[in-house]
């Protein structure tokens, strides 16, 4: 038997007996296996490549064990989960470790899959949120950093409200790319009065959704990922690409980029919900909040701006303010609806969306936000650091995606490739 190394060297010498311990489901166990020895060359273990034994101590099982459990729950909550089943076989540092370097082959693991095909008639639909994520003082960035060291509070023995210490100020963008099927979309539209009810129309359903979010990178990488990604599912550019966001101008600016980039036309919507947020402020500056004539004024000017006359509810609101001789602070806020309505009139597009079958509302991101980053980086106590919180976002994701078990396998090839090389791993020639 002729053994060789990575380095096509050969082993000549065999030597019994050595040992190394393998932490598992089990608990811990000793592994003896054979050496083959050269001189001045480094020992190599065939039985190790042969069963794909990890470089550390803790075994593939018990690594995906980890990895699930650190996912949805503290590190002291998966250590415990690990204890009561496996023994004491893993550390709270070890999960952590564990957990980022479980992460490392995603992007390569996407670069590799193919997105499953829809038809033309089917909408394209992403939609971009940001979530702060709560960060150790050595991983903020560079501009909250500074903010912190000079001390930019109103109270320094007391929070303000909301505010917690170390928020991280460089957005985090979590991004989704929904192709959505193109069906008569559900709106409740609202009426002038209680006699107008219809019965709700089904909605558009989401199918093949894909989420991707990240702390480290910034906002336009993310936003280019999600791109990249309709652009794998619609390369020939035949489907409707439609865009859903809050109205940040630096959201439209990065969207509008990629559009671009891309040479594709994109259909920006802002959410239905936070237009009409402004709308309801303006109409707390005519009515009293909670009557019939508030809920009466929005119900008009909400419908209005849904049939497409955004410019006549801008102007019906105007002429009212001046008419009742607002001034001051009671006329700043019929003023800020108007100049959000007149200054995004090209993203308000609700009655071409709506008879297309598109969604107007960013509910799917906002509860993704919630779901990848609150449910587990906004939990009581919780400080991160940027390769921590990387690597649980990226994973959620993976998870939500319904892509883990795909990619634990690809993980596990990958891991094996760069453990064991082959002197002939990549000698090859393409032939296509």
């Amino acid at each position: 038997m002729v053994v060789r190394g990575a380095d096509g060297q050969v082993r000549p010498h065999r030597e019994t007996g050595h040992s190394r311990l393998l932490a598992c489901v089990f608990g811990t166990v000793t592994i003896t296996r054979t050496a083959w020895r050269g001189k001045g060359l480094a020992s190599v273990h065939p039985a190790d490549a042969e069963l794909s034994l990890p470089a550390h101590l803790h075994s593939r099982g018990l690594r995906r064990l980890a990895v699930l459990e650190a996912v949805r729950g503290s590190y002291d909550q998966a250590k415990e989960a690990i204890d009561r089943g496996c023994g004491k076989v893993l550390g709270k540092r070890q999960a952590e470790g564990l957990l980022v370097a479980a992460a490392v082959d995603v992007g390569d693991f996407y670069q590799c899959t193919i997105p499953l095909p829809s038809t033309a008639a089917t909408a394209l639909v992403m939609q971009v949120d940001g979530k702060g994520v709560v960060m150790r003082p050595e991983a903020l960035r560079p501009a909250a950093l500074r903010a912190h060291l000079n001390g930019r509070r109103a109270l320094r023995t007391r929070l303000a409200p909301g505010e917690k210490p170390h928020r991280n100020g460089w957005p985090r963008w979590p991004a989704s790319s929904i192709p959505t099927a193109a069906s008569t979309t559900r709106c409740d539209r609202p009426t002038r009065g209680p006699q107008h009810h219809t019965d709700p129309r089904p909605g558009p359903r989401a199918q093949h959704k894909w989420l991707t979010a990240s702390p480290i990178h910034p906002p336009e990488h993310v936003i280019a990922v999600a791109f990249d990604q309709a652009e794998a599912r619609d390369r020939d550019h035949l489907r409707h690409w439609v865009v859903l966001v809050d109205g940040a101008r630096h959201q439209l600016e990065l969207i509008q980029a990629e559009a671009d980039r891309l040479h594709i036309t994109v259909h920006v919507l802002l959410d239905f919900v936070h237009m009409a947020e402004y709308i309801w402020a303006a109409a707390h500056r005519f009515h009293k909040p909670g009557t019939p004539d508030a809920e009466a004024w929005v119900a008009g000017h909400l419908t209005a701006v849904l049939h497409g006359q955004t410019d006549r509810a801008s102007t019906e609101i105007i002429a009212e303010a001046d008419r009742t001789h607002l001034h001051g602070t009671r006329r700043e806020g019929a003023d800020a609806c108007v100049r959000y309505l007149t200054g995004h009139l090209d993203q308000l597009g609700y009655d071409l969306a709506l008879a297309a079958g598109w969604p107007v509302a960013t509910g799917p991101i906002e509860g993704a936000c919630r779901h990848l980053i609150g449910d587990r980086l906004d939990i009581t106590g919780s400080r991160w650091g940027l390769d921590g919180a990387e690597a649980v976002l990226t994973l959620r994701a993976l998870i939500d995606n319904g892509d883990f078990a795909a990619y634990w396998r690809h993980h596990l090839s990958r891991e094996h490739e760069r453990l064991y090389p082959t002197a002939d791993q990549y000698d090859y020639e393409l032939t296509a």
